[in-house]
């Protein structure tokens, strides 16, 4: 049989060509995991001052938050840490992606990458925000309801966050379609005239895309479809100017 641990003369060479890059993203790996878990292990055995501050925004005075499983206290606090870890190592994923790539980019393409991430991390946190506040609301038409119907409300603080989390989460990942679509239309992979006659089908992809998230009421669905439609024409609008103005 022949020997299978013999590199053949290719293969050495795409070895070679390659490991430094292997080496480098294993680097920058190990130092995304190092920071995640120091600032994970921080929401991890502050999760009682997260969860309180995420209670008072929500103002949910006169109804019950509870727990419902006596080791529920550890769940939340895993997934506090989670949170936590992941929103400190979003800016380093993107500046050790950029500094990877940035010695094969040329200067037009880097400064088409670069110049859209401050704009980028701010719609993030925008869409965060909103979507939080689109559950507070949600929370408030819970409480009145029960009001008004005289029912009793209790709410599983579990679910609850998770939800909160989970619908700011990808509100502020929806938020960055704007920028994808501006990449897009700069690089000619797309055109503006392409995407406006595509207009119905970004509405309706749209809609779908909120009526998944844990708000089921339509008005929710409303308030939440409302800016990425929003958006979507802002985007068409200022980069039908910037192609104009020859930028």
């Amino acid at each position: 049989m022949p020997d299978t641990a013999v590199l053949t003369p290719e293969l050495q060479t795409t070895i070679n060509k390659y490991f430094p890059f292997l080496l480098e993203i294993r680097k920058r790996l190990l130092f995304l995991a190092s920071l995640f878990l120091i600032t994970a292990s921080i929401g991890f055995f502050y999760y009682e001052k997260l969860v309180t501050f995420v209670l008072g925004f929500l103002n949910l005075e006169g109804i019950n938050v509870v727990f419902t499983s006596p080791f529920q206290f550890f769940t939340l606090a895993i997934n506090s840490g989670m949170f936590v870890g992941l929103i400190a190592i979003f800016p380093f994923i993107i500046y050790q992606v950029v500094s990877f790539l940035k010695p094969a980019l040329s200067k037009k393409e880097l400064k088409l990458v670069t110049l859209p991430l401050p704009l980028s991390l701010l719609l993030l946190v925008c869409g965060f925000l909103y979507g939080i506040t689109v559950m507070k609301y949600v929370v408030a038409i819970f409480y009145q309801k029960s009001l008004e119907l005289h029912i009793g409300n209790i709410l599983d603080i579990e679910l609850l966050l998770t939800k909160i989390v989970l619908t700011g989460l990808a509100l502020g990942l929806a938020f960055q379609f704007p920028i994808l679509m501006s990449i897009l239309i700069h690089l000619k992979v797309i055109t503006i005239k392409v995407l406006s006659r595509q207009r119905p089908i970004a509405y309706a992809v749209s809609l779908m895309f909120v009526m998944l998230l844990p708000p089921t009421d339509i008005m929710s669905d409303i308030l939440l479809v409302v800016p990425l439609v929003f958006l979507f024409e802002l985007t068409l609008l200022l980069n039908r100017f910037l192609i104009k103005k020859g930028r």
